[in-house]
C-alpha cells in the first residue's frame, strides 16, 4: 500500500524541505492513482519480445559477418590486379 506520509517523512529526514517533500509525495500518489500501470506479466512479455528480436538480429549478423570478412579480405586482391 502506498503511504505518502511515510515518503514525505523519509524525504524530510534526508534533508528536503517539508513543503517540497509533501509536493513530491503528492505527485507520486497521483501517479500511483493514475491507473495505467504495467503489470509484471506485461513487462515480462515485452522483455521476451525484445530478447527474441535481439536473438533474431544476432542470428542474421552471425551469418553475414563471414561474408563481409571475406569481401574485405578479397577486395584488395581484385582491385590491385
Amino acid at each position: 500500500m502506498f503511504d505518502p506520509l511515510t515518503i514525505a517523512r523519509e524525504l524530510t529526514a534526508a534533508g528536503i524541505d517539508r513543503s517540497q517533500a509533501d509536493a513530491i509525495a503528492d505527485g507520486i500518489r497521483r501517479a500511483a492513482e493514475h491507473g495505467e500501470h504495467v503489470t509484471p506479466d506485461q513487462l515480462n512479455a515485452r522483455i521476451a519480445d525484445v530478447l527474441t528480436a535481439v536473438s533474431a538480429a544476432e542470428t542474421r549478423m552471425t551469418w553475414r559477418m563471414p561474408a563481409v570478412a571475406g569481401l574485405v579480405i578479397a577486395a584488395p586482391r581484385f582491385l590491385l590486379q
